[in-house]
Parts: C-alpha cells; sequence; structure tokens
C-alpha cells in the first residue's frame, strides 16, 4: 500500500483479513479492515473506506490497542470533515483519536490531530474553539512537527490572523505556507494555502492578486485530480473488481459468524437437559405462585369492583341532586322572585302615573328592578330552558345551536324525529344538558368552524352524534379525557342505561356517539313553570 499497489495490498489484506477471523483474534481483524479501508482511502473511494473503518472500529473496541483505535477514529474524522463536510461529527471522531493519542503519549499523533481539529473548525469559521488547539500545535511544531504539518500550520496561523484583522501577520503567514509548501512539493496543503490565501486578499481588496493565486489553486488542484486519475487508471482492474472485492469480504466474516453460531449451537445443546429441569422446576413455582395470585387478584377485583360501583352511584346521585336543585332553583326564581319584581315595578308604576312630579330616585328605583327582573328571568331560563319546558327537546336543541352559531363556529342541528315528539320530562333535561357540555367542549377545545348535531330513534333508543371538523384529540388517551369532563357525561349515560363512543384522532376531528333507551312523556308531570 504504501508502495502504490493498492490492487495487491487489498488482495494480501483479504487473505491476511481470513487468517485473522480464523484465528479470532479482534487486534488482528481490525488491524485488517483498517488497511483495507485506508487502501479504498488512497484509492479516492471514500464510502467504502468510511464502510472498513467502521468495520474495523468495530472490532477495535473489543481490544485493549489505543493506537489502533486512534488510528481508526483520525481517519474516520478525516472522511467526516473532507469528504462528507459533516463537521460536527469529524470533530467528535478527531476528538476521541486525541483521547486515545494522549492515553500513549503519541507525540507525533497528539501534534497531528489537533492540527487536524483546528482545520475543522476554521473551515466552519469556529475560529473562538479552533484557537486552543492552533496554540498547542504553534508551541509543539519544532519539537515534535515534521515537513508535513508545518505548511497546514502556517495556513492556520493566516487564517485566524485573517479571522481577527491582523493582516500584517495573515500576509506573512499564508506566504510563508506558499514558499514551504514548494520547496517541500506539499502539493495537496500547498493547494489549500493558495485558496485561503486568495480568499485573504479577496477580503483586503488586492483582487488583482487574489485572481492569481486562486488561478494557482485551481491549476494544483487540477494536476493533482490528473494524478488521482493515472492513480486509479493503474488499478483499473480493481475498480472493475471493488463490489466483488466487498461480496468476498463479506463472505469471509459471515462464515466466520456462521462457524460461531454451530459452536453456540453445540454449546446450547450440551446445556439443554439442564435448562430444561430447571424450567420445569421453574414452571411448577411459578404455577403455585400463579394460583396463589390469582385469587387475591380476585378477591382484590371485587372489592375494585365494589368501590367503582359505589363512586358511580355517588356521581350519580350527585348529578341528579344538581338537576333537581337546578328545577327547584329555576322554579323559584321564576314564580317568586321574579313575581315579586314585577309587582314592585307595578307598584312604582302604579305611583309614577298618579303623581306628576316625584324624585328622579324613583325613576332609577324603577330601571333597578327591571333590569333585576331581567337577569332573574335570564337565569332561571338557564339553569331551565324555557322552550325545553315548553317545546321539548327537540326545539330547544335547536335553539341551543343557533345561540352557539357565530362567524367563527357554525352549529348545524339535523333531527329525523318528529320534533312534537315528548319524553319523559327528566329524561329531556338529562339529555339536554348532556348534549350542552358536549357542545361546550366543542367551542373551547375543538377550534372546529363546523359541527354538526343529529338525532334519530331507532327500537325505543334515542341515537346522538356530535360531529365536529376541528384539531381533534387521542381519545385513548384517558387523562385528556378526564380534562374535556368526559367522566361526568358517562356517568350520566351510564345512568340513563346508554352506551358512549368517542373517535377522535389529531388532525381529523371528533365524532362523539350517544344510544340511550327512551323513557317516554309521563301523564302526572311536575311542570317547571306551572304558573305559564
Amino acid at each position: 500500500m504504501k508502495e502504490g499497489n493498492y490492487e495487491k495490498s487489498l488482495i494480501q489484506s483479504r487473505f491476511a483479513l481470513s487468517m485473522a477471523i480464523q484465528l479470532k483474534n479482534d487486534n488482528l481483524i481490525a488491524g485488517c479492515y483498517n488497511t483495507i479501508a485506508a487502501n479504498f482511502d488512497q484509492l479516492s473511494e471514500p464510502d467504502k473506506a468510511f464502510y472498513y473503518y467502521n468495520k474495523g472500529l468495530t472490532y477495535a473496541n473489543r481490544t485493549n490497542n489505543d493506537a489502533l483505535k486512534n488510528w481508526l477514529h483520525n481517519n474516520l474524522g478525516n472522511i467526516y470533515c473532507f469528504d462528507k463536510k459533516q463537521y460536527k461529527k469529524g470533530i467528535y471522531y478527531y476528538k476521541k483519536s486525541l483521547e486515545y493519542s494522549t492515553k500513549i503519549n503519541d507525540v507525533y499523533q497528539i501534534l497531528f490531530t489537533n492540527l487536524n481539529i483546528t482545520w475543522a473548525y476554521f473551515d466552519i469559521e469556529d475560529f473562538k474553539s479552533g484557537y486552543p488547539h492552533l496554540e498547542y500545535i504553534n508551541k509543539n511544531q519544532k519539537k515534535h512537527g515534521n515537513p508535513s504539518t508545518i505548511v497546514a500550520l502556517n495556513m492556520l496561523n493566516g487564517m485566524y490572523n485573517s479571522s481577527i484583522n491582523n493582516n500584517s501577520k495573515a500576509t506573512y503567514y499564508f506566504e510563508n505556507a506558499i514558499k514551504l509548501g514548494i520547496q517541500g512539493e506539499e502539493k495537496s496543503d500547498l493547494s489549500f494555502s493558495y485558496l485561503e490565501y486568495s480568499k485573504f486578499l479577496t477580503k483586503t481588496g488586492d483582487y488583482k492578486k487574489a485572481y492569481s493565486y486562486l488561478d494557482s489553486y485551481i491549476r494544483l488542484t487540477e494536476e493533482l485530480k490528473d494524478e488521482e486519475k493515472i492513480k486509479k487508471a493503474n488499478v483499473a482492474g480493481i475498480n472493475l473488481e471493488i463490489d466483488e472485492y466487498k461480496r468476498e469480504i463479506d463472505k469471509i466474516e459471515s462464515e466466520f459468524k456462521t462457524k460461531q453460531i454451530e459452536l453456540l449451537e453445540e454449546q446450547y445443546r450440551n446445556k439443554k437437559i439442564v435448562i430444561v429441569v430447571a424450567v420445569i422446576l421453574l414452571l411448577l413455582s411459578l404455577v403455585f405462585y400463579i394460583l396463589t395470585l390469582n385469587a387475591k387478584l380476585k378477591h382484590k377485583n371485587k372489592i375494585k369492583d365494589l368501590q367503582s360501583k359505589v363512586q358511580e352511584n355517588i356521581l350519580n346521585a350527585s348529578i341528579n341532586g344538581q338537576e333537581l336543585e337546578r328545577k327547584k332553583i329555576a322554579s323559584f326564581l321564576h314564580d317568586n322572585i321574579s313575581a315579586l319584581l314585577s309587582s314592585a315595578g307595578m307598584q312604582l308604576q302604579a305611583f309614577t302615573n298618579q303623581t306628576q312630579n316625584f324624585p328622579t330616585e324613583i325613576t332609577k328605583t324603577k330601571q333597578i328592578l327591571e333590569n333585576a327582573h331581567d337577569q332573574v328571568r335570564d337565569l332561571s331560563h338557564e339553569l331551565m330552558p324555557s322552550l325545553l319546558v315548553r317545546f321539548g327537546l327537540f326545539d330547544a336543541l335547536e335553539d341551543l345551536c343557533e345561540k352557539n352559531t357565530n362567524s367563527l363556529l357554525n352549529f348545524v342541528f339535523n333531527n329525523s324525529v318528529d320534533r312534537n315528539t315528548r319524553y319523559d320530562e327528566d329524561f329531556e333535561m338529562k339529555i339536554y344538558f348532556i348534549i350542552m357540555e358536549l357542545i361546550n367542549n366543542t367551542i373551547k377545545h375543538s377550534t372546529a368552524c363546523q359541527s354538526i348535531v343529529s338525532l334519530d330513534e331507532n327500537n325505543n333508543t334515542l341515537q346522538i352524534k356530535i360531529i365536529d371538523n376541528g384539531k381533534g384529540f387521542d381519545s385513548s388517551n384517558f387523562h385528556i379525557l378526564e380534562g374535556f369532563g368526559i367522566n361526568q357525561i358517562k356517568s350520566r349515560i351510564n345512568n340513563l342505561k346508554g352506551t358512549f363512543y368517542i373517535d377522535s384522532k389529531l388532525n381529523w376531528g371528533t365524532t362523539v356517539s350517544i344510544e340511550v333507551p327512551i323513557h317516554y312523556h309521563k301523564k302526572n308531570s311536575n311542570p317547571v313553570y306551572p304558573t305559564q
């Protein structure tokens, strides 16, 4: 490989890998993969080099060979930075390489890796992060460096001084890098020095000189590309068989894994009898434990069921009590307070009709009484809508949809039942407030622009659907449902011996389906507003 005979090197490294796998030596396997990858790296096949460097690192991580780990991490860093342009990952691998080179105290490699890290940071113009590594190289170049690093070091110093606008120093370092690159025939680093110096000269406004160095960069880059083409042409045979070579390498590793599997299967068969006996004993123990646990769980489940039923009964009793109180308060407000306020207003009216000159306080008092009368009436109707009492469930729901319709949200009421149909008063009241709660949820949470409330009768059941085109939610998430007061609605429907189902998905709207057995109108009913 060092002599440039990459075809022969790849063939030899394949044989070496086959023997290393037979020896089950992770250190040798990792070294072979590193050599294979390095050959592809020299052949300008970064994807294949990247593949084998990673395979090598997998085996190297199983060993204590920190020198090999250092090289593999550094080589991966080169591919990420120079080929893939993924500098964040490249810097990560460079820093891992630096950890291992520091651990084995390889002073040349420490210097070289610091150079790579500086270059990577400067390439993305993160001069602040790269400067500490540049300082280290400046201090140690004379002691541990060599001609292959001095050109790049001068170029990096030029880039840093350019970033802080120290133009005289930047010029010195760039020109020194170019001079040393020409002397040492370091063509790759020299080409980058031409490019960076051209950028600096453009920044300072010396466009003629900048163009000259840019032209030198282009010519040298083309020369390097030509050399690379010649290199590839010399190994045309291996280039044509690269995929076959990869399959051969994979086959070697696959055979190794197959032998490992066969060995494991043999060991498994030897242990099988012991495992079976142990499993039988364990199963017997588990059966006994499960039987005991099952009896305890049944007892606990019975207690939980009883507790759940008690809680539901308490909740239903609370809801029924609230609805009864709602009726009583609505009736009291309408028949007593409202009547008293009306009577007081009539007395004041009679007084004002008989008296020509009366104080303004009388007029204000009359207005206050009228306002109080209106508020009491509105409150009584809110507690128990008059439409629900007078004309039944369907008129009341249609009115509810109309009241809640606005320019942002349109409620559509669809009813296939004869609107003159009347049900039991308590039944109508419960259904009305259930639907009202669901409509409130739609207004508060759905961000919909349209909602459809539909009712139908089928086999003595009332079928209710409320559909909206809002943002929806995950209906399987109990905590979200609980936040919408769904538990209380479920309890009300359970109390009516009905069923309740929600189908909702994010960004797909929500559909609420309810079915309850119908409670028909009782002959002896006590109206909420008996005086009407």
